[in-house]
């Protein structure tokens, strides 16, 4: 056996009762064996990974269920063990605990964004129902980042980066700060290298100073506590340097930070936390402003503590911290405190104070609520990061919300009927704007009427809480389904008619009612109507969808018409269009569907005599005189070029219709003409006119405008294409003489 070996498991056994000692030994053995053979990119067995995740959670003091989960956590993943064999060998609530640690790694995903979001939406629905969860993944992530100069330096900057936006503020949030600060100051070191040597050279350049300071200012505070007969302890901790970092970049300078090291006051109980700090403030100059009470108003993360910056005798301001010795418990170990000073047992986390796991439940919604994973991971990023304000009812009942919050959220943080019914607010006793943003210590009185009809789509523009969102968004989504699917329609009507198409047509596909059945789990387009009326779905998205199915669909019926017009002895022929297999009668194009050699078409008998060429995907045809219909076809021939106008909407920018026309040179497609136009919203509207044989040159020159082109939100023909013959070309050259 090997010297680490031997310590680690001393270690399990100094931690743990005999019976749980031999459990989790069991599950380093099982491990072990299972990645028997797998390396790490440092070229160490795999087994030091999760061995490194269970010393971690062994000093966080978390219980044996939740070390053994930390040593099978990638066994589901990595190797060939299935779950039904961890939960035959370790039981059900350790198999559940690895399953939600478990990433969607043997899923395909479009992306990795979108692989980022749904590996966080599963981890966020196994913390709602067991919180140890998240606490694993910190833990691995924690043992990662300190192995992470082993990655490229792209891969450093990734992980970093995701760890600082996501997993340090989670740790944050349930008040793990050892796990906190390293996490922040390793991402600190891949991401700001220069920073961080910065910051790491001025601390050590000052550490004998202020230590020296530490030591004089430690002794009057431990003399202190003797006068007063208070039972106590007094210790210094280090400042983080991700925590300077913050500082310099606010433009503080190194010299005005006071607390690099800051003293902690530990006592037995909250009354002599308070005496304590009178004393501080008789014998030291408290700064103003520098004094924060978290024992009567704690922090979101459960973090309590009296915080005070003095000068002291010694010249210096300095910072000083006075909590009881639960009150350290939490600071230290947040959440994980739960487990941490119940030796010998195996608590769950559903006793667990309800209001401390709060946060999660909003995250909960968060999953309900966002549409994609962009929006999500956004949104998650908002609840994560938010500062903390404090406000009271005129009661005296606490409530904290995110920085930056309004009536309104305040509202709907009491109750989602109280949001509901809001018209307006006080705060202060003075009538305030729904819209106004609540400060700390600020009294907030919320103004119902049962008269009141709901909320006002507006306050959407102003709430920050993702959960006042939520609510907002679900009451014009059920209470009001009908003016929802009304006005929903109106803009799929308006935006299908701009586009050349008839609402009714493209949702009549049978590809579309399957797509809304396996996107979004509905049964009609009604119910999407619904959901672009109140604005969870994009007028944009649904058509850009609708207008792509209908496209595909009559792709196969037109290859079917074609089929069946078609003359199987047919000759090349030098020009036109061949009507009921008669060459040389009298036609024009039509300027509502501007047919093109290549589509499906049919002839028309107009009144005036003639025969009008359309598509037979024309939205005008549903409504032609059966009779009036003949065959047509196009000749096969490539000698003719049509001229076609198109239609091009995208997000304006200089560059942008230079961009457009280099592309289509460069494609050896000639352009008869090219005008833009800027729209009041940004966006700019390009027509273009170019010379092509068939739909398939067309399309291809569309496809890659589409996607070469940055920007772009949609390109479709225009009426009116024109034939344009070599003959024609002469004509017009001489006119120009």
């Amino acid at each position: 056996m090997e010297e680490q070996e031997i310590r680690f498991i001393n270690k399990i056994q100094e931690n743990y009762s005999e019976n749980h000692a031999e459990k989790i030994v069991k599950a380093y053995y099982f491990a072990k064996t299972a990645h028997q053979g797998q390396k790490r990119q440092s070229g160490e067995d795999y087994l030091v990974h999760p061995k490194a995740v269970a010393e971690i959670l062994i000093d966080l003091g978390l219980d044996c269920d939740t070390v053994v989960a930390a040593l099978l956590h990638d066994v589901i993943e990595d190797t060939e063990v299935t779950s039904e064999e961890i939960s035959q060998t370790f039981g059900s609530v350790v198999v559940s605990l690895v399953q939600g640690v478990t990433k969607l790694s043997k899923l395909n995903f479009k992306s990795r964004l979108e692989e980022q979001a749904e590996n966080l939406r599963r981890m966020f629905m196994a913390m709602s129902n067991d919180i140890r969860v998240i606490i694993i993944k910190l833990a691995d992530r924690l043992h990662n980042m300190r192995t992470l100069s082993y990655k490229d330096e792209e891969g450093q900057k990734r992980i970093a980066q995701e760890t600082l936006d996501i997993y340090a503020p989670i740790a944050a949030r349930l008040g793990i700060s050892s796990v906190k600060g390293e996490l922040e100051d390793l991402c600190l070191r891949y991401l700001y290298p220069d920073d961080y040597y910065y910051i790491a050279e001025k601390v050590s350049q000052t550490r004998v100073e202020r230590q020296e300071l530490v030591n004089h200012i430690s002794k009057e505070l431990q003399d202190m506590l003797k006068e007063l007969g208070i039972e106590g302890e007094v210790n210094g901790r280090p400042k983080h340097f991700y925590s300077i970092y913050r500082k310099l970049k606010k433009g503080k300078p190194f010299e005005q930070i006071y607390d690099l090291i800051a003293l902690r006051v530990i006592v037995d109980n909250v009354k002599d936390c308070y005496a304590v700090l009178g004393a501080i403030h008789t014998k030291w100059k408290p700064l103003p402003g520098r004094f924060k009470d978290y024992i009567s108003v704690p922090k979101a993360n459960m973090y309590q503590s009296l915080h005070t910056t003095v000068l002291t005798a010694y010249g210096a301001p300095f910072e000083i911290q006075i909590r009881t010795h639960e009150m350290h418990k939490v600071a230290e170990y947040g959440i994980a405190a739960h487990w941490k000073y119940k030796q010998g047992t195996n608590t769950d986390s559903s006793q667990i104070d309800d209001n401390k796991l709060a946060w999660i439940r909003n995250v909960m919604q968060l999953q309900e609520e966002a549409s994609d994973s962009q929006e999500y991971l956004d949104m998650l990023k908002v609840d994560l990061y938010s500062d903390q304000v404090f406000v009271f009812t005129p009661k005296g009942d606490i409530f904290n919300l995110p920085n930056g919050s309004t009536g309104v959220d305040f509202a709907y943080a009491i109750h989602s009927k109280v949001g509901e019914k809001c018209t307006g607010i006080k705060v202060n006793s003075r009538i305030m704007p729904v819209s106004t943003k609540l400060n700390n210590g600020d009294v907030v009185e919320v103004i119902t009427s049962n008269a009141s009809k709901g909320p006002s789509r507006d306050w959407l523009q102003f709430v920050i809480t993702p959960s006042a969102k939520s609510k907002i968004r679900s009451f014009f989504k059920k209470e009001m389904r009908e003016e929802n699917e009304k006005r929903g329609r109106e803009i799929l009507e308006k935006e299908a008619k701009h586009r050349g198409y008839a609402l009714n047509d493209l949702i009549s596909s049978e590809s579309w009612g399957k797509y809304i059945r396996t996107k979004y789990n509905l049964n009609n387009s009604e119910e999407v109507m619904a959901m672009v009326g109140y604005g969870e779905l994009t007028s944009l998205q649904v058509i850009n969808k609708l207008v792509e199915l209908y496209k595909q669909d009559h792709v196969q019926e037109s290859v079917e018409i074609d089929k069946l017009t078609r003359k199987p002895s047919q000759k090349r022929h030098n020009g036109g269009v061949i009507i009921k297999g008669v060459e040389g009668l009298k036609y024009r194009f039509s300027q509502c569907c501007s047919p093109l050699p290549g589509d499906a078409i049919l002839g028309y008998i107009s009144r005036n005599g003639g025969v009008v060429i359309h598509r037979v995907d024309c939205p005008n045809c549903k409504n032609f005189e059966p009779e009036r219909i003949i065959e047509a076809q196009w000749p096969m021939t490539e000698d003719e070029k049509f001229v076609v106008n198109l239609v091009i909407k995208a997000h304006d920018r200089t560059g942008l219709v230079i961009e457009v026309a280099t592309l289509i040179t460069n494609m050896k497609v000639a352009m008869t003409s090219i005008s833009a136009k800027s729209e009041k919203d940004s966006t700019a509207t390009i027509k273009v006119s170019v010379e092509v044989t068939n739909t398939n040159m067309l399309e291809i020159l569309m496809n890659k405008i589409e996607q070469s082109v940055k920007g772009i939100m949609n390109i479709q023909r225009a009426a009116k294409s024109t034939k344009n013959t070599s003959k024609i070309n002469k004509n017009t050259e001489k006119n120009k003489k």
